[in-house]
């Protein structure tokens, strides 16, 4: 049974990304107009320094840029906001768990675009909630 399964690739894990987010409340996704998410297997190592993470398998997820509770009007032209999804960490932690990869894709998601918003914990499982 387990001889032919395979961790998904780089781009199937984005496809899956894009996936999951398509199926997010749809207030919610029209908030995250421009916002960019992207796959890699790791987090840099600039990142890696900035977290101050251990281990290159510590993050799964990152949201980079200005949230929408810190942007102004008088802003200046900047970089999209994106959100990296780390497909390492993420299978690790998912070989770990007794959890689905495409629920653990959601929560990372979800939770890293909460950041993008300033939503607590608790919003960000309400939201979480409704995509189920």
């Amino acid at each position: 049974m387990w001889m032919d399964l395979k961790a998904p690739s780089l781009a199937e894990m984005e496809a899956a990304a894009h996936d999951v987010f398509e199926r997010l409340p749809a207030e919610f996704r029209g908030l995250c107009e421009g916002l960019i998410i992207r796959v890699d297997d790791f987090p840099t190592e600039e990142v890696l320094d900035e977290m101050d993470c251990e281990s290159e398998f510590d993050l799964l997820g990152l949201f980079q840029g200005v949230g929408l509770p810190q942007q102004s009007l008088g802003d200046v032209a900047r970089l999209p906001n994106m959100v990296w999804l780390y497909r390492r960490p993420i299978l690790d932690y998912w070989a770990e768990h007794d959890e689905s990869l495409g629920h653990i894709v959601r929560h990372v998601l979800i939770h890293e675009i909460g950041h993008h918003f300033g939503l607590s914990d608790d919003d960000m499982a309400a939201i979480e909630a409704q995509a189920e």
